[in-house]
C-alpha cells in the first residue's frame, strides 16, 4: 500500500514537473529570456452611469514593459488608448483604428488608420479609437516602459479584453 502511494506521489510530482517546465519553456520563447507582463490598474469607474445602462464606464493605466508584446485580444466595447509616455507599435488583424494626435476639446487631428494587416507606431500625445470586434494587439519595441491610460465603456461585468486565437 505504501509503496503505491510513493508510486503515485513520484508521478503527480513528475507531471507537475514537467507542466511547470512547459509553462516556462513558453514564457521564456524564442528570445531566450522570459517574457513581461503588462499592468493594469483601474483608477475609476462607474456602473450603469446615466445615458449607458447595463455598461461600466472605466478609467485606467497600463504600463508595458520594454520589449514586450500583449497577446491579440479584442474588447467587449468601445475603448479610448492615449499614449501618455513612449511608443506603441499597434498592429490590426481585422478591422481598423484610427489614430488621432492633440487633445480632444481642440479639434484633434486624425493622424492615420492602421488597417486590417497593417501595424503602426503611435507615439506619446497620440490616441487610437478601438472598437469591439477589432481583434489586435499593441507592442513596446523601446528600452523604457510604455504608459497607457484607457477610458472605456464596456458590458458590465465582462473583462477588460478578450484573447484571440492567433
Amino acid at each position: 500500500m505504501q509503496t503505491v502511494r510513493l508510486r503515485r506521489l513520484s508521478m503527480l510530482l513528475l507531471a507537475i514537473g514537467a507542466a511547470v517546465a512547459l509553462a516556462a519553456a513558453y514564457a521564456v520563447g524564442a528570445s531566450g529570456r522570459p517574457s513581461a507582463q503588462a499592468v493594469r490598474e483601474s483608477l475609476a469607474q462607474v456602473v450603469n452611469p446615466v445615458g449607458a445602462k447595463g455598461r461600466t464606464l472605466g478609467l485606467s493605466r497600463v504600463t508595458i514593459p520594454a520589449h514586450t508584446a500583449l497577446a491579440l485580444h479584442r474588447h467587449p466595447g468601445v475603448q479610448i488608448a492615449y499614449i501618455q509616455s513612449g511608443t506603441l507599435t499597434y498592429t490590426v488583424k481585422t478591422g481598423a483604428v484610427p489614430v488621432y494626435h492633440g487633445a480632444a476639446d481642440q479639434k484633434p487631428r486624425l493622424v492615420r488608420t492602421v488597417r486590417a494587416g497593417h501595424s503602426g507606431r503611435v507615439p506619446a500625445g497620440d490616441w487610437v479609437v478601438e472598437r469591439p470586434g477589432t481583434i489586435h494587439f499593441g507592442a513596446n519595441n523601446g528600452s523604457r516602459p510604455l504608459v497607457i491610460l484607457l477610458a472605456t465603456l464596456f458590458t458590465d461585468g465582462s473583462p477588460p479584453s478578450n484573447p484571440v486565437a492567433g
